[in-house]
């Protein structure tokens, strides 16, 4: 089947300008039935009203589905368990969502019946690929539809001219300086006045967090329970995931926790600078690094963290449903076998500080780690075990003597 036989197409519809141009542009072009999908991953006020403006702009149906749940449990914490950060800053938020957006787009168009699915994302970044890598591995013939590879539109400027001809509803502007993407662990801002890398983001963009310079000028505590490495429990109340992340990202956020102004390397070969707001995932982050230092074997723990840089890379590039990835997840979740206890924490002016840590199978022992007088540790011991380890290192040195 080409293109131009396409009967059924389902668009992930945000109710942006390009999503809600692509609608529109698609029915006319293939002369078929677009259905939208919106996947809620919390994106809050951005949903309202969507169902009305897909159908006015022409859609035949509108799912928006409520992924905020398994978003949280089953991507965000892993990515915790598995301490990801992609180049040694970016936590991924919008990396994280994208492979389930595409499982739920793929689970809708066989649903629906439909011959292909389209998606927003442009020819540069790094969506396309996470989104298609996701298709084609749930479904190998499915055909995917991508206007920003097909049409002659080059600009936002022309997708707005386009609105007005149509008589599209749409509210973004030329006068907005960058764009943004929100879910439930991040919001993002690029483009725009961000470009320039020498740029300071200007203050008002922030949503989520406090600058450090108007967080509380008191210190606050707080109190982090896990259970094989996921937290279901902040200062002793127990919560679900959304409510969980929901709760950090608002705590966090006060204390001006979570920014991070990088430049990063995308898949598809450019450097791209982003600014990024995270703020309950870098408290989690910390306290479930303080937590795996007590209860996680130091062979596993440095095997874990010598794959971090390759599970990282997958996870941003999409390959989230890839053998591979398959293989590490498996590794990630057995490597917390033992990854449960509590963490203290001190959140302050953009500082998150670990102050306590405690765990029932803890591998800390205070009787061997002591500088006072103990019964369980000879340190006469330590000469021989130095002397077989440098024992390669005095051959070397004999050799390079000669």
């Amino acid at each position: 089947m080409t293109k131009r036989n396409l009967k059924k197409v389902v668009l992930a519809y945000s109710g942006g300008l390009d999503t809600t141009v692509m609608l529109h542009w698609m029915k006319a072009e293939y002369d078929c039935e677009v259905v939208a999908y919106c996947a809620d991953v919390g994106q809050k006020e951005e949903l309202s009203g969507l169902d009305e403006k897909a159908r006015s702009t022409g859609a035949s149906r509108c799912y928006v589905e409520d992924l905020r749940e398994e978003f949280v449990r089953d991507y965000v914490f892993l990515a915790v368990q598995a301490n990801a950060v992609y180049e040694g800053l970016y936590l991924m938020g919008t990396s994280l969502a994208r492979p389930l957006i595409a499982k739920r787009h793929i689970e809708i168009a066989e649903k629906e019946g439909a011959d292909a699915v389209s998606h927003g994302a442009t020819g540069k970044g790094n969506d396309q690929i996470r989104f298609e890598l996701t298709y084609y591995a749930l479904n190998p013939d499915i055909q995917v539809v991508s206007p920003w590879r097909e049409w002659s539109y080059t600009s936002r400027t022309e997708l707005l001219d386009y609105c007005d001809r149509h008589n599209l509803p749409v509210t973004t502007s030329l006068k907005k300086p960058y764009s943004m993407d929100r879910n439930l662990m991040h919001i993002s801002y690029e483009g725009g006045v961000l470009e320039d890398p020498w740029t300071e983001p200007p203050e008002d963009i922030f949503i989520l967090s406090n600058s450090p310079e108007k967080a509380p000028d008191t210190p606050q505590y707080i109190e982090i329970d896990f259970e094989k490495g996921v937290p279901v429990a902040v200062d002793g109340q127990g919560m679900g995931p959304v409510a969980l992340l929901d709760h950090l990202n608002s705590v966090g956020g006060e204390h001006g926790i979570g920014r991070i102004d990088i430049v990063e390397n995308r898949f598809v070969g450019m450097k791209s600078r982003g600014v990024y707001e995270t703020p309950g995932v870098t408290v989690l982050q910390a306290a479930h690094r303080a937590l795996e230092s007590i209860t996680m074997d130091r062979e596993v723990s440095h095997l874990r963290d010598s794959l971090n840089t390759k599970l990282s890379e997958m996870m941003y590039n999409g390959f989230w449903f890839s053998p591979e990835f398959e293989l590490m997840r498996s590794f990630v979740q057995q490597s917390q076998a033992n990854v449960t206890g509590t963490v203290r924490l001190k959140l302050y002016k953009g500082n998150t500080i670990v102050v306590g840590r405690k765990a029932p199978l803890s591998l800390y022992s205070e009787e061997f780690a002591t500088f006072e007088t103990d019964d369980v540790y000879d340190q006469r011991d330590a000469e021989g075990f130095i002397k077989l380890n440098a024992l390669r290192l005095r051959l070397h040195g004999l050799m390079n003597r000669k």
